[in-house]
This record gives structure tokens, C-alpha cells and sequence, in this order.
């Protein structure tokens, strides 16, 4: 079996856990939903530190089959962890934390060198550590120690690499510096990651396969721009709901620092060099910034004006309507009002045009094609 698939039951950590998904066998997974939900619960009994029954296997190996009693201890798994806190040991810097790494496959897998799927210098490459290979644990920023804990777990040649909430204890600040590390391990990793969140926009950044959990079970599972064009998704994310749209950029335009980005539903403007012409980007639009009109505005301060069909239409508690809307193929989710619903007579099949502004693009990602070696 491809990818990675676990179907597991039981009460681990003391949740009620039923559980059954199989996720990609490459690019960034995520388990979202709320506190509770049994996102962590799930991670752990992947990685077999905690015991849930069931069956458990990745990229075609069985790492637990209860019906025939099998079970691989954690540390014969080839699993990397990257739990909240960097964990790094205070007594060795930073070279020696990811040596530890690069050994620990020697040791427990005995996995050939020339095998292993991150080096060494790339994985100090990647996450930009050249300069803090000579320091120590305390001296590190919360997300400079985050870095050096995921790159020591890419030097354990993982065959599965799981992010137990990498960006829970760092501050903004600290959060908005490790982003891009990410987004670059996501867009370059060949092997298949599983990123526990409860922040949409982190999903939304770094992910392209979503499994919705709640109360211990999956509510949901898919491509994430396919999930979170759902209505009955958007309504369970609340303040957060909105799109994804891949895009290609396809323009800059130095004067006005607008980037233009073409996608399957026409031309997007967003403010900023975001990437190289030809590059492909993500963009999140939240369904709060997406406003609908019957006619096409002719004086009107929003930049991106788009053709759409009303697809889908469903009442989100007092005073307020989801609306999903067709943009040549591209979902967008729009949150309006009740009485601009009924005073629209927004019903599907009604053409209309979308109105998104363009400073409420939310961190259009490049996504490179380069990866790094599969395994």
C-alpha cells in the first residue's frame, strides 16, 4: 500500500479514538480540529509511542497489525518527531544535536550512508543553521531551536516525518520566522509529513491533504483546497473559514508592486514581489473578504473583480449565509449576510461576480518544483 494508512481504535491518553484515512505518500499531511480532537492522540499512536489497536502502515511497510500481532517498537519505525518544544540537548551545540541525528540511524537501522535521504550539509542548508552550528541550545531563539529540531529529525532518514504543533510555543515573531522553513521543507520534502494544527492558517500555508477531526474520529478527509471549498467545512472553521487557489504568476508590475497571478478562474492582483514569473503560489482567501454582486462594478476600489456561478447556498446561524462560489472550476467561499441573500435572490445556477480584495490574499506561497531525493 502507498502512503501512509492508519486505522485505529480504542482509548489512548483516555480519548475514544476511531480513526480510518489514508494520507499521500508524499507533501505535508495535516490533522486539524479543535483542542481535544484527537489530533496529538493520533500522532503519537502513529509513531507507536502511545498503543491503540488496529493497523498501521507506511510507504508499503506494516509498522502494527493487531490481527496478526504485529507491532514495531517506536524506535525501529523510522519515524521523526518534532514535538512543541525543540527538545535539543543543552549540553551540546548545535553541530552535535544534528550529529545525533545523522548516528541515530547508524545505531538503531543501520541504514548505509549513501542511503539516507537528507545529508547533512543539506539539511543545514535548508534550514539556514551554517551560522549556529557552533552555539549552544540556550542561546537560541525558541525558533532558531525549532529549526535545529526538525533538521535533527530529517537526519534520522525518516520514512515518516511528524510535526506535533512546531509552532505552539513560539510568539509571532518567532512564528513568522520559522514559516518559511517549512514552507520550504513542504515544498521540498519527498517523503510524507503529518503536521498537527489547530491554526487554519498554518493548515492552509503548509498543507495539501487535510483530515478534520473531532471528538476522536475523522469528520472529514481530502486535498485541501477540495475540503476547504466544503460549505459544511467552512462552517465548522467559523472566523477562519475560507479558499485556497493555486496560482501562477505571471506578471509584476514594478510601479504599482502588484504581482499577477493567473488561475483557473481568471487574474488575481495581490500586493509584492511574490515569486519568479513562472512560479506556482498558493493563496488563501478567507470568506469574510469575498463580497458578491449581480453586475460588474465599474468604479470600484477592489482589484480583483472575477466572473462566477453560484454553486451552493446554506444558512450559518443567525443572520448570515455561506455561499460557495464556481470561479471556472476554483471554489471560493463567500460569508454573507442574510439579507444580502435574499435581497440578491443569491440561488445556484445565478451568475455573479466575486469581489476580493487584493491586500486580503493571505500569504500567496511559492511552492518550488525542486524536491529532495525520494527514498
Amino acid at each position: 500500500m502507498t502512503g501512509v494508512h492508519c486505522h485505529l481504535r480504542g482509548a489512548p491518553r483516555g480519548l475514544a479514538l476511531s480513526v480510518d484515512f489514508t494520507l499521500p505518500a508524499r507533501g505535508m499531511s495535516a490533522l486539524f480540529g479543535p483542542s481535544g480532537a484527537g489530533k496529538t492522540t493520533v500522532l503519537r499512536a502513529l509513531a507507536g509511542l502511545d498503543r491503540a489497536e488496529g493497523h498501521v502502515e507506511v510507504l508499503g511497510e506494516v509498522w502494527q497489525d493487531d490481527a496478526r500481532g504485529v507491532f514495531v517498537p517506536p524506535h525501529r519505525r523510522g519515524v521523526g518527531y518534532v514535538f512543541q518544544e525543540a527538545n535539543l540537548f543543552a549540553h551540546l551545540d548545535v553541530r552535535a544535536n544534528l550529529a545525533f541525528g545523522w548516528q541515530r540511524v547508524a545505531t538503531e537501522r543501520r541504514e548505509p550512508s549513501e542511503q539516507r535521504r537528507v545529508t547533512f550539509d543539506r539539511s543545514v542548508d535548508l534550514f539556514d543553521l551554517g551560522s549556529l552550528l557552533a552555539r549552544h541550545p540556550t542561546t537560541l531563539s525558541g525558533g532558531e531551536s525549532q529549526r535545529v529540531a526538525i533538521a535533527r529529525a530529517l537526519l534520522a532518514s525518516p520514512r515518516l516525518l511528524l510535526l506535533d504543533e512546531p509552532l505552539a510555543a513560539l510568539d509571532l515573531a518567532r512564528r513568522a520566522e520559522l514559516l518559511p522553513y517549512l514552507e520550504r521543507l513542504h515544498a521540498e520534502l519527498a517523503i510524507p509529513a503529518v503536521l498537527v494544527s489547530h491554526a487554519a492558517d498554518e493548515v492552509a500555508r503548509l498543507a495539501d491533504y487535510l483530515v478534520l477531526l473531532d471528538g476522536g474520529t475523522v469528520r472529514a478527509a481530502g486535498a485541501l483546497d477540495t475540503l476547504l471549498g466544503r460549505l459544511d467545512i467552512a462552517a465548522a472553521l467559523h472566523d477562519e473559514a475560507g479558499s485556497v487557489l493555486r496560482a501562477t504568476v505571471t506578471g509584476y508590475d514594478a510601479q504599482a508592486h502588484l504581482a499577477e497571478l493567473t488561475f483557473a478562474g481568471g487574474r488575481l492582483l495581490a500586493p509584492g514581489r511574490l515569486a519568479r514569473i513562472g512560479d506556482v503560489v498558493r493563496c488563501r482567501v478567507l470568506a469574510r473578504d469575498v463580497s458578491v454582486a449581480l453586475e460588474r462594478p465599474v468604479a470600484t476600489s477592489i482589484l480583483n473583480v472575477l466572473p462566477a456561478v453560484i454553486a451552493e447556498v446554506v444558512a450559518d446561524g443567525p443572520g448570515v449565509h455561506l455561499v460557495r462560489l464556481d470561479l471556472g472550476g476554483a471554489a471560493v467561499v463567500a460569508r454573507l449576510t442574510t439579507k444580502s441573500v435574499d435581497a440578491l435572490h443569491l440561488a445556484p445556477g445565478l451568475p455573479v461576480w466575486a469581489q476580493i480584495k487584493g491586500v486580503a490574499l493571505l500569504a500567496p506561497v511559492a511552492l518550488p518544483a525542486t524536491a529532495m531525493h525520494a527514498p
